[in-house]
């Protein structure tokens, strides 16, 4: 089942099943507003029937695809999380996950623009598979940890480089506004027989920029969901994006820097197709 977020002409938000088509079956109620609300109020079981006996849809250009959760209580993300992405860093491997955060306005929905900041020129592109929480709590262990999962969808986790390393904290790099994408869709768990055999692929303007396996994470899902819970309370809802493979932009030569004009797509066959073109921040209408 693959459920999404979207916003009508008429400026209706709501969530729903992704049908064949491509168009939405909407699932949203006034109790239960948005696909976060779903997963803590109905449970994945709970928005599997209600799927099934959905009768409203929005056929495709009728809608805008949103973010697949909005306003999630946290993202938490993974830094140098594969081997050769750590290698071409000139970094070393880290002994346990490096962790940061984004805020929920640093990301748009598929086919929406992401914005190239005019404070930097070294807006780079990052493709990645996001874990997204379904059953939360403190302490999970390992064995328990993959249970604790909803579903995944693409993430373009883009970072602007040289405010990203202004200092320690890689926060300012990761957050500006609409720089990275979240979508289409959240794929549910059912759907990943196994995520460690998932294809985590980047194509700038239909070039493929880096393409790795899970299997390559130098922490496993399971064990970033665990090390999360050991901090955090992890809720229902709650994006967990889980590292991006080499190939990023910094690291080649001369460097390749996302630029107004450009396509950045995030393909995980078995999970989704994530497409954004790239505008210069006095284009954006934000």
């Amino acid at each position: 089942m693959r459920l999404a977020s979207f916003e009508t002409a008429q400026g209706r938000r709501g969530f729903g099943a992704v049908q064949n088509n491509g168009a939405i079956a909407a699932l949203d109620t006034p109790e239960v507003p948005t696909l976060r609300d779903a997963l803590a109020t109905w449970g994945e079981s709970g928005l599997r029937e209600r799927a099934a006996g959905a009768k409203a849809t929005i056929e495709p250009g009728q809608f805008k695809w949103l973010p697949p959760i909005l306003q999630p209580d946290k993202i938490l993300c993974v830094g140098l999380n594969y081997r050769r992405h750590a290698e071409e860093a000139g970094m070393a491997i880290p002994k346990h996950p490096s962790m940061f955060v984004r805020f929920p306005g640093a990301q748009v929905g598929h086919e929406t623009p992401t914005v190239a900041p005019s404070a930097s020129e070294q807006y780079d592109y990052e493709a990645e598979l996001a874990v997204i929480v379904g059953r939360g709590g403190r302490h999970l262990r390992e064995s328990e940890a993959m249970s604790a999962i909803a579903g995944y969808a693409c993430f373009a986790e883009n970072s602007v480089r040289d405010f990203q390393k202004h200092a320690a904290q890689a926060t300012p790099g990761k957050n500006f506004e609409a720089s990275g994408a979240f979508g289409p869709w959240m794929t549910t768990a059912d759907e990943v027989a196994d995520p460690t055999r998932l294809q985590v692929i980047g194509r700038l303007n239909g070039e493929v920029m880096q393409d790795e396996p899970v299997s390559n994470l130098i922490f496993s899902i399971a064990q970033i969901v665990a090390y999360a819970s050991s901090f955090a309370r992890l809720l229902p809802g709650d994006v967990i994006v889980t590292g991006t493979p080499a190939g990023v932009g910094v690291a080649r030569k001369p460097p390749r820097w996302l630029k107004p004009g450009d396509v950045f797509e995030v393909d995980i066959p078995g999970v989704g197709l994530l497409r954004n073109p790239v505008v210069a921040e006095a284009e954006s209408p934000r």
